[in-house]
């Protein structure tokens, strides 16, 4: 496994995002949760709007069951999305953590992510919030999720504490952090800048990025291995496999790590073997001719 320093933590560079657990039986989850961590893998990312909140339950219910396992992991919450609207008020992130902590039952969260930007954000108010959450225990590292470069940097400017992570769509077919860099000074549909050039922001700042769903393409729209769709890509994956000897999902992977940003990938599957292949990723040292060739079958160009 490769590890990301995230605050003083050490972070697993692949993570569990837990958005699908909510039905999953407690042997079940016990079972992938151990397997996660027999393969170096220590941290479990949360929202509290998985399954409304019983994503949590679940995985609480896990914790209790189990003592000392809360220790070897390290757990993410994130907040901030409401029913229509998104709400970084001072209230709402008090209230919601409450809540998180309350139904995974532990007294601390490892990090909090603010969900979605909130066109309505006062860092000032904000800054309220992280710190007395800070002083009370209860969350100990924070960051965002969704966040362009601007809006990292305007809600830092209202902060004490440093942003240490900024969760963002990336992945072969969702590769939009990176086209406009390498589309620049051309008239390349692609060139078009949408973010504020947030992956050189967060490298220079300092800020891992935490790539979520890395094997779907467009938004939620399914998975890319195996889609008639995508023939070039997965002939290219099948192609590379045979060379590396792994699987699509674990070069997917590979292909993510081996950015030098050094970011994380949350992973979203719920099944042990699935999750056991993702983490040979950490095994594959991708060549640059490769990593190029990925890119290029998964239907972007080069100027």
């Amino acid at each position: 496994m490769k590890y990301r320093d995230l605050g003083g933590l050490h972070a697993s560079a692949i993570a569990v995002g837990c958005m699908r657990i909510a039905h999953m039986e407690p042997q079940a989850l016990s079972n992938f949760v151990h397997t996660a961590l027999d393969m170096g893998v220590n941290f479990f990312d949360h929202a509290d709007i998985y399954g409304g909140g019983q994503c949590e339950a679940v995985f609480g219910k896990l914790l209790a069951s189990e003592p000392g396992l809360r220790e070897k992991i390290i757990l993410q919450g994130k907040c901030g999305i409401r029913k229509g609207l998104y709400d970084f008020s001072k209230e709402h992130i008090l209230q919601s953590v409450e809540g998180i902590l309350t139904r995974l039952g532990t007294d601390h969260l490892d990090t909090l992510l603010l969900h979605r930007p909130d066109a309505l954000m006062e860092p000032e108010e904000v800054a309220e919030a992280f710190n007395q959450l800070e002083a009370s225990g209860k969350v100990q590292r924070f960051g965002v999720s969704n966040f362009n470069a601007r809006q990292l940097e305007l809600l830092q400017s209202g902060l004490k504490q440093k942003l240490l992570a900024n969760q963002l769509q990336f992945g072969l077919k969702c590769t939009g952090l990176l086209d406009h860099a390498l589309c620049a000074n051309t008239e390349f549909p692609h060139a078009a800048d949408r973010d504020g050039e947030v992956l050189d922001y967060c490298r220079l700042k300092g800020i891992t990025i935490q790539a979520w769903s890395p094997f779907q393409y467009g938004f939620f729209e399914g998975v890319f291995f195996d889609n008639p769709q995508f023939p070039e890509l997965n002939e290219k994956l099948s192609q590379l496999g045979e060379k590396y000897s792994a699987s699509p999902q674990a070069l997917a992977t590979a292909w993510i790590l081996r950015h030098p940003a050094g970011m994380q990938v949350i992973t979203g599957s719920t099944n042990a073997e699935r999750l056991a292949d993702i983490c040979t990723a950490c095994e594959i040292d991708l060549t640059r001719e490769d990593w190029y060739a990925l890119y290029l079958a998964a239907g972007n160009k080069l100027p």
